[in-house]
């Protein structure tokens, strides 16, 4: 039978999701808590790999099982033997073809820039310090230009291994709540490091470094006039969506 597990992570202390040797990760801890509830190595799928530094609080993983054991049971145990900064929010079981990846319809991220001189202590390990005065409305009018479907090569990082740079985004909006600058992105797939560079590059508009106009860097498919990539911990998988409907708790 197959497990489906709705997990959140702060990625602060994590090497990202994959497996790397001698590093804290994700999947490697997710499959050592398996392997001791299971008493057998499983391999853990997710819907979506995250780098180093970014979180999570609706990542979707999937692990093949031969014993049975209740959903509750399996998310208590899991909980108990993983770090305090991972937790399963729900566990049920799926169809064994069901794949977290491939049949995903959409992922939802959220970017969070702290606009403040000072640093908070609070948001500091969740969100971008941008001490300067930024033009939220033009870089409102910029991100709104990314719904649709695109050629994001101009957004896309290095080592992506993805076929075509081609994406549809289904929502692209920036909101502000005090010094708290949301960006929120809903698309069918994303590139390696497409969101940083989205925000790297919305950034540069609110500073009035370039043209709150992106078609033109759009059509150029040049990762070079796109803006810097934004650091990892202002990132955070927000949901994942099978259908018309997200996986909640």
């Amino acid at each position: 039978m197959q497990y489906r597990l709705i997990v959140e992570y702060d990625g602060t202390d994590f090497h990202g999701w994959q497996l790397q040797p001698e590093a804290r990760t994700v999947q490697g801890e997710l499959e050592a808590a398996v392997m001791r509830l299971f008493g057998t190595h499983r391999r853990v799928t997710a819907a979506g790999r995250t780098d180093a530094g970014v979180h999570a609080a609706g990542q979707v993983v999937c692990f093949h099982a031969e014993r049975d054991l209740p959903p509750p049971v399996v998310r208590r145990a899991l909980n108990a033997l993983t770090g305090k900064d991972l937790a399963i929010r729900a566990v049920d079981r799926v169809d064994d073809a069901f794949d977290p990846r491939r049949h995903a319809a959409s992922r939802r991220y959220v970017y969070r820039i702290w606009n403040r001189r000072e640093t908070s202590p609070f948001w500091r390990r969740y969100s971008w310090l941008v001490p300067r005065d930024l033009d939220v409305p033009a870089m409102q009018r910029a991100a709104g230009q990314l719904v649709g479907a695109h050629d994001f090569t101009s957004f896309q990082g290095s080592g992506c291994d993805a076929e075509h740079a081609r994406r549809t985004v289904l929502r692209s909006e920036l909101t502000i709540e005090g010094s708290l600058l949301n960006y929120e992105i809903e698309a069918t797939a994303f590139l390696r490091h497409m969101v940083r560079n989205i925000i790297g590059t919305l950034v540069e508009v609110g500073l009035g470094q370039r043209a709150a106009e992106l078609a033109p860097l759009l059509a150029a498919r040049d990762r070079t006039l796109a803006g810097a990539t934004a650091p990892a911990a202002g990132l955070c998988l927000v949901e994942v969506r099978y259908g018309r409907e997200p996986l909640t708790s």
